[in-house]
């Protein structure tokens, strides 16, 4: 029987409307009830990550789906103080990563196969194109959730950081990547401070998101429900906020996009022209 009640979980993450499950095998299932209680953690105490537990979490991540087998993708492990402060202050990481007990840097690579093809006197020009880069971007992203239901498996706390996307030349500068790699984004891991109050934030309702056979567009009522859900999270957290403001802000204009218009121009500059 799982230890965690998949449907308050459920309630937790969809409000009022949550689906109820009744299938036993369902309702015992300790890896659901992991993942419906994921949260972002940006608060952590002071204990060290020891470098078992990483072993494991990146042991994890390996363990992923990875497209042909490729591998594209590579993870970097930064703990020191210093340079975590400079991610922060000189790379656009958010504040609270000077202060996390180690950040994993997911890295789009592609200078692995290349410098594999160069063993052999073979090129590697099919790494320049679109459809590389997206390979590289999505087998990281899979590694990577593999390695945050590791870390929460063991009770450790994690965020993901798209902020070190803001400046990617200086991240990659940092960590001393070679041409064809790129940082993704990061992962924040630490023990959770335990007077951090952040909860399970609500999702969308699955009928927002989940069509059948064919794509369903978003409906007023279905969005409407999901602010109602939101806002009351966000009153129970001391936040204000509204989210079609927050989606619009997006992509309304570049200046949703933090700088990040310039990707193209930027993964070019790191050997992923991305044609």
């Amino acid at each position: 029987m799982s230890t965690l009640d998949v449907n308050a979980l459920l309630r937790q993450r969809y409000g009022a409307g949550a689906p109820v499950l009744t299938d036993p095998d369902i309702v015992a299932s300790d890896t659901l009830g992991l993942l419906l209680r994921h949260r972002s953690v940006r608060a952590f105490t002071g204990e060290e990550v020891s470098d078992e537990v990483i072993t494991a979490i990146v042991a994890a991540a390996q363990s992923a789906a990875s497209s042909s087998n490729n591998q594209s993708w590579s993870v970097v492990e930064v703990r020191d103080r210093d340079r975590l402060r400079r991610l922060v202050t000189e790379a656009g990481a958010s504040a609270f990563v000077s202060e996390a007990p180690v950040v994993l840097l997911f890295v789009a690579d592609w200078a692995r196969a290349t410098e594999i093809a160069r063993w052999h006197d073979e090129p590697a020009d099919a790494a320049a194109y679109l459809e590389s880069t997206l390979v590289g971007f999505v087998d990281a992203g899979i590694a990577a959730q593999s390695a945050v239901v590791a870390a929460e498996s063991l009770g450790l706390g994690t965020v993901y950081l798209g902020s070190l996307r803001n400046h990617p030349e200086v991240a990659a500068a940092e960590i001393g990547l070679p041409q064809g790699s790129a940082v993704a984004f990061g992962v924040a891991i630490g023990w959770p401070d335990p007077a951090d109050t952040a909860g399970i934030k609500p999702r969308l309702p699955q009928r927002a998101v989940r069509s059948r056979e064919q794509y369903q567009p978003i409906s007023r009522d279905n969005v409407e429900a999901y602010e109602a859900e939101l806002a009351a999270y966000n009153a129970s957290q001391g936040r204000a906020g509204n989210w079609t403001r927050q989606v619009v802000a997006r992509v309304r204009d570049i200046a949703g996009l933090h700088g990040r218009e310039n990707a193209r121009d930027a993964l070019g500059r790191r050997g992923l022209p991305s044609r």
